[in-house]
């Protein structure tokens, strides 16, 4: 792969397609830019929704088209950038002689060995603690991509041999079939991983299967001396049939099989990784680690596995695990406050993994759930709600289907609200000494809230203000 560089960028006329709020177009704009491009960043939001990502470039000459795109950028220019959030059936894009994304640009600048990790879920929690885990033996490892980090925020940092983490979303990697490498970026993976796959993104795939399509890219171009790890419970991860099956590894939150070939599952309580030249499997995922919940644990999992396989040693390994304290808006514990335990899950947006942290805690839940459609099933919360004590549902177009669905099982529900504060008054007045309010909305965030980060950040506000109150 050719180096994306000053060679090639400069003097480029580059239009960057979708500004964004986390960083990744402004990353794009920056290194292209500082490479010497003619840069244009277009998008269809104002200077005000944009301001924070507009200052963040106020020291480079880059030219802004704002509320609006301009054909004439889109036929000029000789690259542009498309942002993940940008859906790949825009006219415009057709328009481009070249696309590009700010993962293709990293990719086939950076010449260290790259981990990928996609799913559905817990692919922020795998990343990061994967991150956590090489820290140790590899101090120089970064971690970028989905998580809110463009790769290319630390590229000039790179010297060439250091191990990245990149968490991928489906748009992320499905994006790079669009790019004159295509596919083969993947080739740089030194191991990858499928954490799971559930229905999502309905509201933008066809199908269940183009969904799973664009996930398959992350090892559509693995090596032989590369790995590959995926999930041995959802039938579309075990539809995956990746080119060097004696390098992949298959994982299950349940027992550990040891059956031929590499697979990773628990065995009295431990993460274990069983391996064909092994007689016994590598204990990996102590049963004292602090991750909570049977998915939690298996996300830790995923990442010990891979940490192991990219050559890092097994007690470097358990012990980095065990101390690994988890992410923000993933089952993160807030505070302990007048009795209660606030456990804040804003990045659950599919009605499975509200019904996994409900299942996570023996003491009695209060969930605060629903929010926006975007296509996916929504039948789990009915046995959310037959596990949690009670359940208050915040307003939105998912929740209208949650609605119907309980009310035709003959379930209460309180709601829906039109604020999180009126959810988590009705929440904290409904639970007791010792018990739990769990925000884990089981839909997207949009309409009430900016994002799931503003949604979960939103939830800590008013913990702390009860906080300061009860105490």
């Amino acid at each position: 792969m050719g180096r994306v560089g000053a060679d090639e960028l400069r003097g480029a006329r580059v239009v960057v397609m979708g500004l964004g709020a986390h960083g990744g177009g402004a990353a794009s704009a920056r290194y292209c830019a500082e490479a010497g491009a003619k840069v244009t960043v277009t998008d269809l939001r104002d200077e005000t929704d944009l301001a924070d990502s507009i200052e963040r470039l106020s020291d480079l000459p880059i030219r802004f088209v704002l509320g609006r795109h301009d054909v004439a950028d889109f036929r000029s220019a000789d690259i542009v950038v498309k942002n993940p959030a940008v859906r790949r059936d825009v006219g415009l894009l057709r328009e481009a002689r070249r696309i590009e994304t700010d993962i293709s640009l990293f990719l086939r600048a950076h010449r260290g060995p790259v981990l990928a990790i996609t799913g559905t879920k817990g692919k922020s929690t795998t990343a990061s603690a994967l991150h956590h885990i090489l820290a140790e033996s590899h101090p120089d490892v970064r971690l970028g991509g989905n998580i809110t980090v463009s790769p290319l925020s630390f590229a000039g940092e790179l010297k060439g041999g250091e191990p990245v983490v990149l968490e991928l979303s489906s748009f992320q990697l499905g994006d790079l079939l669009l790019t004159p490498v295509a596919a083969g970026a993947t080739a740089a993976f030194t191991v990858s991983a499928v954490t799971n796959i559930m229905p999502d993104h309905q509201d933008y795939y066809a199908s269940m299967d183009d969904y799973a399509a664009d996930k398959a890219v992350i090892f559509s171009s693995q090596r032989p001396d590369s790995w590959c790890l995926l999930s041995a419970d959802d039938r579309w991860s075990r539809g995956y049939r990746p080119g060097h099956p004696d390098r992949t590894v298959r994982v299950t939150s349940g027992s550990w099989t040891g059956r031929d070939g590499a697979d990773a599952g628990f065995r009295e309580g431990w993460g274990v990784l069983g391996l064909p030249d092994r007689d016994d499997p590598i204990r990996l995922v102590d049963p004292a680690s602090r991750a909570g919940g049977v998915h939690q644990r298996t996300n830790l999992l995923y990442a010990a596995a891979a940490a192991l396989l990219f050559g890092v040693s097994a007690e470097t390994v358990r012990r980095r695990a065990r101390d690994f304290p988890g992410i923000a808006h993933r089952l993160e514990l807030v505070a302990e406050s007048g009795g209660l335990r606030f456990v804040n899950d804003s990045a659950a947006t599919i009605a499975e993994a509200t019904l996994a942290a409900v299942a996570s805690f023996a003491e009695p839940v209060h969930l605060i759930a629903g929010g926006s459609d975007k296509g996916v099933p929504v039948e789990a919360f009915e046995r959310a709600t037959r596990e949690a004590r009670s359940i208050h549902l915040l307003e939105g177009t998912a929740t209208d289907r949650i609605v119907a669905l309980l009310d035709s099982r003959g379930l209460e529900y309180q709601g829906p609200y039109g604020r999180l504060e009126e959810a988590f008054e009705g929440a904290v007045a409904t639970a007791r000494n010792g018990e739990i309010v769990l925000l884990s909305p089981g839909c997207a965030s949009f309409g009430m809230f900016r994002n799931e980060f503003d949604r979960g950040e939103q939830f800590r506000a008013l913990v702390a203000r009860r906080a300061a109150v009860v105490e």
